[in-house]
């Protein structure tokens, strides 16, 4: 499972096969507070910047390390605030330590990808990133041409596309994408 931009590439070089492919759907960025603090309003890009100078501390992915980091560190500076943030923002990646920072209320806010912070116990998810701010990227799979078990691969890519499954995807933080190639 990569982002379809990646798969995009390596079906390029010949090596996943296009007649495996599969788009799962795709995911965002999410604010998440600790459980029962108070939700910051990000409804608006403007209401988005308010919301990070009032806080005391943010965590989110090292930009430059992962695409929601570099996301994030391009929107602090787009807003003007990247100066002001530098001093209290953590950078933490969601899956090593960071959405717990934010459920041992050490972060006051976290922005990680949706499918890092779906179900994660503590938590409470505000909301996606406004639109004309948010990342959104939209994830596939495909069997590799060198899979001695092509035909295996290419079945469970499938499976794991098929309109019966999508609620555990969107259990999982994933939107079906606006276009869906299931193919």
């Amino acid at each position: 499972m990569l982002p379809t931009a990646v798969l995009d590439s390596l079906a390029k070089d010949g090596k996943v096969r296009a007649d495996s492919r599969a788009t799962f759907g795709t995911v965002g960025i999410s604010v998440v507070v600790k459980e029962g603090a108070p939700r910051p309003d990000i409804s608006s890009k403007e209401k988005f910047r308010d919301a990070m100078l009032a806080a005391r501390s943010v965590v989110h992915a090292t930009p430059g390390k992962t695409p929601s980091g570099t996301h994030m560190g391009k929107v602090m500076e787009e807003l003007g605030i990247a100066d002001t943030m530098a001093k209290k923002v953590i950078f933490k990646p969601a899956l090593d330590g960071g959405v717990q920072l934010v459920v041992a209320g050490q972060a006051e806010i976290g922005i990680y990808p949706a499918s890092e912070v779906a179900g994660v116990k503590g938590l409470t998810v505000v909301g996606p990133l406004p639109a004309d701010i948010n990342l959104e990227i939209v994830y596939g799979a495909a069997a590799t041409t060198d899979s001695a078990a092509h035909n295996a691969a290419s079945a469970f890519v499938k499976f794991m596309a098929a309109p019966e499954n999508r609620s555990v995807w969107k259990e999982a933080g994933f939107e079906p994408p606006a276009n869906l190639n299931s193919n």
